[in-house]
């Protein structure tokens, strides 16, 4: 099992509703948490997420649904990676930043540079591969390339770049023309890899109208990220309480009913990664409560209401646990007054 951002279904609900169909219904058929079809940050399996495009496709009678999804995403889905990636000096240096830290975004997806495997001069392949010689399902296939190609169209300021064809593994499950209309280039079938047959030239264009300080902060950023998945559970009860924190629920049963899995089966798996839901929770408020006490001029009853506390003094009982001060003397102390 890999674990994938749910940005990945960006624009999923909105494309099957507009043909009719139920995103609901086709979520729990996949074992995809529906909370996942309006959130980028849950940590869903991959299998899920490729499943769900395929059934509903084929419910929907729309082989062409992956295409769909990918030409409506937007490349900001990729959070950080999109703002180092965009202020990159060169096409090259934006590549081979997303191939660096995709593992951000889905951790066993790949996009590397490879030889043209025509061997022609002058060409070379962006390729999408999945880690452990996985053969990805077709609609996910289709919309994975589709965003990288429109996000290399983005690079560039919306124009052609000079792409030769575009390689798919399987065979065609919309008619080629579809396919030709949406990549604007010549479409290979049941190739040996997904990749998009690119000019060697384009990687020394320059990009426009970049920022050094944002991609710093970006890179920056990217690179305290674990490259590997580490403690898989623990990563998601993370991500669904850094969402629900002021806005929803975050009591063990209902962290549970997001992740489907039974509560006890939660709390078993957090155990056997040293951690438990009670030290997760309080470590998401010790973060949350730092950054409103330190970044804004909130009333300490709303920072205690966002944080999810019903009162203040719990807020301020926690604060001297957490960094044995009040939450008023954190604030002094981060703007340096007295």
């Amino acid at each position: 099992m890999s674990l994938v951002r749910s940005a990945g279904l960006q624009k999923f609900r909105q494309s099957v509703e507009v043909l009719g169909g139920d995103a609901v219904a086709y979520a729990r058929r996949a074992g995809l948490p529906v909370e996942a079809l309006d959130a980028d940050e849950l940590l869903v399996e991959d299998s899920a997420l490729a499943s769900v495009l395929e059934i509903a496709a084929a419910d929907l009678d729309c082989p062409d649904l992956g295409l769909r999804v990918g030409e409506a995403q937007d490349f900001r889905m990729l959070g950080p990676l999109s703002v180092a990636v965009q202020h990159s000096p060169s096409v090259g240096d934006a590549l081979e930043c997303v191939s660096r830290y995709m593992f951000v975004h889905a951790r066993d997806l790949s996009v590397s540079l490879v030889d043209d495997p025509d061997g022609a001069q002058g060409i070379l392949g962006l390729r999408y591969s999945l880690g452990g010689g996985v053969r990805p399902l077709p609609q996910a296939t289709d919309m994975t390339m589709l965003f990288l190609h429109r996000a290399v169209m983005l690079l560039v300021g919306g124009h052609r770049y000079g792409l030769q064809s575009v390689d798919l593994p399987h065979q065609p499950v919309a008619p080629r023309s579809r396919y030709e209309e949406a990549f604007g280039a010549r479409v290979r079938f049941g190739r040996a890899h997904a990749l998009l047959r690119v000019p060697t030239t384009l990687l020394s264009r320059p990009l426009e109208g970049i920022d050094d300080t944002l991609r710093e902060l970006a890179l920056a950023f990217l690179s305290r990220q674990p490259s590997q998945a580490g403690s898989v559970t623990t990563a998601k009860v993370r991500t669904v309480l850094d969402q629900s924190l002021g806005t929803g629920s975050t009591e063990l049963v209902d962290v549970a009913r997001v992740l489907a899995v039974h509560p006890r089966t939660l709390q078993r798996q957090l155990a056997a990664e040293g951690e438990s839901f009670a030290s997760l929770l309080d470590a998401v408020r010790r973060a949350r409560a730092r950054m409103y006490l330190t970044d804004t001029d909130m009333p300490l009853a709303q920072v205690s209401s966002l944080v999810g506390f019903a009162e203040q003094a719990v807020l301020t009982r926690c604060a001297r646990r957490w960094w044995g001060r009040t939450p008023t003397a954190l604030r002094r102390e981060a703007r340096g007054t007295r």
